[in-house]
């Protein structure tokens, strides 16, 4: 599996630390509203945990379950698998994503939950990819900034694989192509 890493992007230590960062954030601009963290399944839930260990304030979570990727291209079609358990309404919503791509299933479902009428919604990513970007949204919370790579680890995944290596690496192309 190792072997199929091009090379490592973001070392576990980088990534704790910065997900810290943006946990002690979070709490600051949070305090006192008891916000709802929605993640988003499959990649979030590594990040997703590592961050509301971070957060110290109260709060609660919930997932949804999307998809919209075939192999490494997204479809362009958004399909929610699972919807919320919790009732938003009147909530601080922070929608969980592991990577912000294209943009396209975060502002569908930002639109989605709107209609749910929550007090907000802000998003947390821990990969921002902006170069491949075709939806108008933009993380409010995001870990890093990086390039127009393919990536794994720390709860991403290729078909599947990859997803519990502890730090974030470039897959080889020959490994997807």
């Amino acid at each position: 599996m190792i072997n199929d890493v091009e090379r490592i992007l973001l070392t576990e230590e980088q990534i704790h630390q910065k997900v810290s960062e943006i946990g002690k954030r979070i709490s600051e601009d949070y305090r006192g509203k008891n916000p709802i963290f929605v993640g988003v399944l499959k990649g979030c839930f590594i990040f997703m945990a590592d961050l509301m260990r971070t957060v110290e304030i109260p709060c609660a979570m919930d997932f949804m379950a999307v998809s919209s990727y075939s192999g490494t291209t997204s479809t362009g079609a958004v399909k929610i698998n699972k919807d919320l358990s919790e009732d938003i309404v009147g909530r601080h919503v922070i929608l969980v994503e592991d990577i912000l791509d294209s943009g396209v299933t975060l502002n569908y479902l930002k639109q989605y939950l709107e209609v749910r009428k929550p007090a907000s919604i802000h998003i947390a990513t821990l990969l921002d990819k902006p170069a491949r970007r075709k939806a108008n949204i933009y993380p409010e919370y995001s870990c890093f900034e990086i390039p127009d790579a393919f990536v794994v680890g720390y709860g991403l995944d290729y078909n599947e694989r990859y997803r519990n290596l502890p730090y974030i690496g470039v897959l080889k192309p020959s490994v997807y192509s």
